[in-house]
Formats: C-alpha cells, sequence, structure tokens
C-alpha cells in the first residue's frame, strides 16, 4: 500500500471544482479583477492582499497573471490555510488573522498594496463592520490602489428577475449533486474529516466559527458603493456582474 501523503494541488484542485459548482462565473469574476489590478499597476510586480482568501485561489491565479507578483494570502480557517500553504509557492506570504478584529491589519507584512482582492467571502460580516473593514482595507492600499470585492450582490433594480435567476441556479446545481457531478459545500467538508492531515484541522475550525460566522447578510451592490464611497474611495462602481453577483471596486 503507498503510505499516505497529503497532496496541496489535488485537495485545491477539489476545493475549487466544488466552488464552480456554486459559482459557475467563478472564473469569470477572478479574471474581471484582475483585469482590474493591471490597469491600476504600471509594473510587472504587484503586490496584491488575498483577503479571506482560503485556499489561494486568488493568490493562485495572480501569481499565473503576473509572475513577478507579490502576494499576501490572509484567513482564519484553519483547513483552507493548510491547502494554501502547501499549494502556493515562495512568491506569496500566509497570514492568520480575524477580520473580525480590526488588529488583522497589524498582521500584515506590507501597507502598500497595489490591490486587495476578495470574493465570496464578507456576507457574513455585520453591515457595522463591513463598513469599518472597507475603511481599513483603505489604509493598505497604495495611493491609486484598488479593492475588489465580488460577492453575492443583488441588483435592487431587478429583484424579480435576480431572484428567478438565483432559482434557477439552484436547481442546476442540486440536479448535479444529486447525480454525484460534484461534491456538494457539506459533502466537501464530510470528505475532509476524513483526511489524516485535515480531519484535525476541521475539528479546529468548528470552535472557531461559531454561528456569529454563519450569518449572511446579502445587500444589493449599491449599498457597498455607498459603504465604499463613505469609507473615503475616490472612485467606487461595479466592474462585473453576473446574474445575482456583481464585483464592486474601489479606488483609493
Amino acid at each position: 500500500m503507498t503510505p499516505y501523503t497529503f497532496n496541496g494541488p489535488a485537495w485545491q484542485e477539489s476545493w475549487d471544482r466544488q466552488q464552480e459548482a456554486y459559482l459557475p462565473d467563478r472564473e469569470e469574476r477572478f479574471t474581471a479583477m484582475l483585469d482590474a489590478v493591471e490597469a491600476v499597476t504600471e509594473w510587472p510586480a504587484p503586490r496584491i492582499l488575498d483577503l479571506a482568501g482560503g485556499t489561494g485561489s486568488i493568490a493562485l491565479r495572480a501569481q499565473r497573471r503576473f509572475p513577478q507578483a507579490n502576494t499576501t494570502l490572509l484567513d482564519l480557517d484553519p483547513v483552507t490555510l493548510a491547502i494554501a500553504r502547501a499549494t502556493l509557492d515562495e512568491r506569496s506570504t500566509v497570514v492568520t488573522a480575524n477580520l473580525i478584529d480590526p488588529g488583522w491589519v497589524a498582521a500584515l507584512p506590507h501597507r502598500d498594496y497595489d490591490a486587495v482582492l476578495v470574493a465570496t467571502a464578507l456576507h457574513w460580516l455585520t453591515p457595522e463592520r463591513l463598513a469599518a473593514l472597507y475603511a481599513e482595507i483603505r489604509t493598505v492600499l497604495r495611493p491609486g490602489g484598488i479593492l475588489v470585492n465580488a460577492d453575492h450582490m443583488p441588483d435592487d433594480g431587478l429583484p424579480g428577475l435576480s431572484k428567478r435567476l438565483g432559482e434557477r441556479a439552484d436547481a442546476r446545481r442540486e440536479a448535479r449533486y444529486a447525480a454525484g457531478a460534484v461534491l456538494s459545500w457539506n459533502a466537501w467538508w464530510d470528505h475532509a474529516k476524513t483526511d489524516p492531515t485535515l480531519a484535525p484541522l476541521v475539528t479546529e475550525r468548528a470552535a472557531l466559527f461559531t454561528a456569529d460566522h454563519h450569518q449572511e447578510w446579502l445587500p444589493p451592490a449599491s449599498w457597498h458603493q455607498q459603504a465604499l464611497r463613505d469609507a473615503g474611495f475616490t472612485e467606487v462602481g461595479l466592474i462585473w456582474r453576473g446574474a445575482q453577483d456583481a464585483a464592486v471596486a474601489g479606488v483609493r
């Protein structure tokens, strides 16, 4: 029998497949985010913060897009951080910090990022905390740097259509789960519990992520844009939209 060895790239692929079932246009939003980084960066080595970055999905794609990029990944989840550390190379620094605590900024190795990128990660914060976080993010960007947050942000001008689009996406996803084409969110975590390396980290994660980390607050994109203006960003708007999701950007 072949001795067990934890394989980071294999788990990274597993995470990607599970996420793509939930977000079919996931790569489109990542491409739009990195297009925005390229637009505000005049040199081939941007400094990028992958905020609440999980397994490093954005950092990995940033390193492929910009081979000389310097990336920082920040997250709290011990499971996804283990996968990130086993996958990212020396161009990336991995930091453990909790975004609920304003002290997360002190854990960063830099204060002059060209871009802060975050995807499908901040909808569990309260309105007050998210608004404050936007202001904190601004302090770690260089002048002219950009924040892009891609998340569930319904279009408040199309409430009925947005709802129907969401229902169609849900039905397609459930059909794929039923056919065994891909693991669901819960099934992925159940699978992680069977891995000798990840299993103890899943237990650690359960202690960290209490009920406060599982609420969902999904305001429209207009709310995010106003919060970014209030936080002091000079340019604010959408750089991508797909059904019920959008990517809002703020330029310092």
